[in-house]
């Protein structure tokens, strides 16, 4: 069965997008099967895989608001070793839509059942929101939480927000709801701007933050733009050692042992 991690912070440009393809890969690059999930009408983790997100015509808004049978609408790529449900803008709709539906935050945890076995991991990219999109992402991610937190001041002034959400869901919703780990991201070791938010993002979360650290790094944010994982575009890279780091670090806490 899955692991099933969400990827989730209701600010946006922390990257979470970045965390879901990048770690996605590593993990598929390990020899892990992973299915990555996009949940945001923005459909940035579809388009950062080079798909053209409108013309998706079967994914996660029709499970979630049709329940349609995902399978059929799950992509491949045989180079990445990447499976996708990607997202279109109709979803920009679906929190209107689901709001009067049954069981309306467990729609996507339970569209994953079917194809829970296929798969190693299963990563959800969520919206920059406290949503009903991003409640279903959340109930979804059985296996916890993973928090990316951009290394910068205003990233923590939403984080005492999130907690409460995450304490509201855990207590309304879906109890056994954990925070799996948080991933510091977009780090500059000149500033020491950088060195206090590490600190204090320590101080919120004890002993869940990733040893591993993702930097600021130019290649990072040219990748998306080919449509390719920092893996396959620029494996060089302090981003992608970083990325890299971070699928060994998860990997290991998993308990699972890779050969390369």
């Amino acid at each position: 069965m899955a692991r099933v991690y969400t990827i989730v912070n209701q600010k946006g440009g922390v990257g979470k997008t970045t965390t879901t393809i990048n770690l996605g890969a590593y993990l598929a690059y390990f020899g892990q099967r992973v299915l990555l999930v996009d949940i945001d009408p923005q459909s940035n983790t579809t388009s950062c895989l080079g798909i053209e997100k409108h013309t998706v015509k079967s994914g996660t808004y029709e499970a979630l608001v049709d329940g349609a049978d995902i399978g059929p609408a799950i992509l491949h790529n045989p180079r990445l070793k990447l499976s996708l449900l990607p997202a279109s803008p109709a979803l920009a709709g679906a929190e209107v839509e689901l709001v009067s539906e049954l069981a309306r935050e467990r729609r996507l945890r339970d569209a994953l059942e079917p194809v829970i076995d296929r798969y190693d991991y299963i990563l959800i990219d969520c919206p920059p929101s406290l949503g009903l999109l991003t409640l279903n992402g959340m109930v979804a991610g059985r296996d916890g939480l993973l928090i990316p937190v951009q290394c910068e001041y205003l990233a923590l002034e939403g984080l005492s927000m999130l907690l409460q959400t995450i304490e509201r869901v855990r207590s309304a919703v879906f109890q056994e709801m954990q925070v799996r780990g948080v991933i510091l991201t977009m780090y500059d070791g000149r500033t020491n701007l950088a060195k206090d938010v590490v600190d204090e993002v320590r101080k919120y979360f004890p002993d869940k933050v990733m040893e591993s650290v993702i930097p600021r790094n130019v290649r990072l944010a040219e990748a998306p733009s080919y449509g390719l994982p920092i893996l396959a575009y620029y494996p060089d890279s302090s981003g992608a050692e970083a990325y890299e780091a971070l699928a060994r670090e998860l990997l290991a806490a998993d308990g699972v042992k890779v050969a390369v």
